[in-house]
C-alpha cells in the first residue's frame, strides 16, 4: 500500500502565519470600525446637547449653568443671584474642580438629555461625561444697563438688555502653545474670538476616563479657565501630545437669533 504523506512543520508554520495575519487584519479593521462609530456617535450626542441647550434658552430666557460631579446632572446655580454658584458661593462657569469636585459637566437633567449614566450625567460613546462651559463675562462697551455679570445665565439681564451684549471670556484656540489663562497668545492662534462664543459643549474623547489625557492641548480644556483648544485628532507622539477631544459651541449671534425667532427677545 502506498503510504500517505502529511504536512511538514515548515508548511504548517506557513499556514499558521497566513491565518494569523488574516485574523490580525480582520481584528484591526473591526477595531477601527468600532472606534469610528464611537466618534460619530459622540459627535451626534454633543450636537444633540447643543440643541437642547438652545431649547432650554428659548424656554427659560437664559443659558443653563454647568453641573458638578455631586449635582446628579442638575445645573449648579444660585436661585437668589442667578449666578453659577453653589451654597458656599463657589462658582463654576468653565470646569476644573470647583469646591473640590469635578465641574463643567453638561447639566443633562436640567436640559433633558439622554443617555445618562447611573448618576444622571450625560455620557459620550465611551461612557465618559460630556463637558460644558458657559460665558460669564461681557465684552467691555458692548452693552449698558443696571445689571451685573453674569448675563447669559440670567434671564432678567438677557431680557432687560436685548441683543446688545456680547460675551467677553470664552476663547477657542488652535493650540495650547503660548496660550495664557485669558488669551490664545495671538490672533493667529484663535478659532473663535472672545466676543463670539457663549457656550461650549465637548467630549474628552476615548481617553477621557484618564483625566482627559496628558497632552498639552487636552489639559487646557480641563484646567478650569475660559480658554479651550480644538483641532483635528493627533496621535500620542504629536508635538502637544495625543488629542481626541470633540467640540461644538454656540455663538452669541445664534443664541440671540433663536431667542428672537421664538419671541423671547427683544
Amino acid at each position: 500500500m502506498r503510504s500517505s504523506r502529511g504536512f511538514t512543520l515548515v508548511e504548517l508554520s506557513v499556514v499558521f502565519t497566513i491565518v494569523a495575519l488574516l485574523l490580525g487584519s480582520l481584528m484591526y479593521t473591526l477595531s477601527a470600525q468600532i472606534e469610528q462609530r464611537n466618534f460619530e456617535d459622540t459627535r451626534r450626542r454633543i450636537e444633540q446637547a447643543r440643541e437642547l441647550v438652545l431649547s432650554f434658552a428659548i424656554v427659560n430666557g437664559r443659558l443653563p449653568c454647568p453641573a458638578r460631579a455631586n449635582s446628579a446632572g442638575v445645573e449648579v446655580r444660585s436661585a437668589v443671584t442667578g449666578e453659577c454658584k453653589d451654597g458656599a458661593n463657589v462658582e463654576d462657569y468653565y470646569g476644573g474642580n470647583p469646591g473640590g469636585v469635578v465641574g463643567g459637566l453638561l447639566p443633562a437633567a436640567t436640559i433633558g438629555f439622554q443617555p445618562v449614566d447611573a448618576a444622571g450625567f450625560a455620557t459620550d460613546a465611551w461612557q465618559n461625561r460630556i463637558r460644558y462651559a458657559v460665558a460669564k463675562s461681557l465684552a467691555g462697551g458692548t452693552c449698558a444697563g443696571a445689571f451685573t455679570n453674569p448675563h447669559f445665565v440670567n434671564a432678567t439681564n438677557m431680557k432687560a438688555n436685548g441683543i446688545a451684549c456680547q460675551p467677553g471670556d470664552l476663547l477657542v484656540c488652535r493650540s495650547a502653545t503660548a496660550i495664557t489663562a485669558t488669551t490664545c497668545g495671538g490672533a493667529a492662534n484663535q478659532i473663535m474670538t472672545q466676543n463670539l462664543v457663549v457656550a461650549i459643549v465637548f467630549s474628552a474623547g476615548p481617553n477621557g476616563a484618564t483625566s482627559g489625557g496628558t497632552g498639552l492641548d487636552e489639559a487646557a480644556n480641563l484646567n478650569g479657565d475660559s480658554i479651550f483648544v480644538s483641532h483635528a485628532p493627533t496621535p500620542l507622539g504629536a508635538a502637544n501630545g495625543e488629542f481626541d477631544d470633540q467640540f461644538t459651541w454656540i455663538t452669541v449671534g445664534e443664541l440671540y437669533g433663536r431667542l428672537i425667532a421664538a419671541g423671547v427677545l427683544p
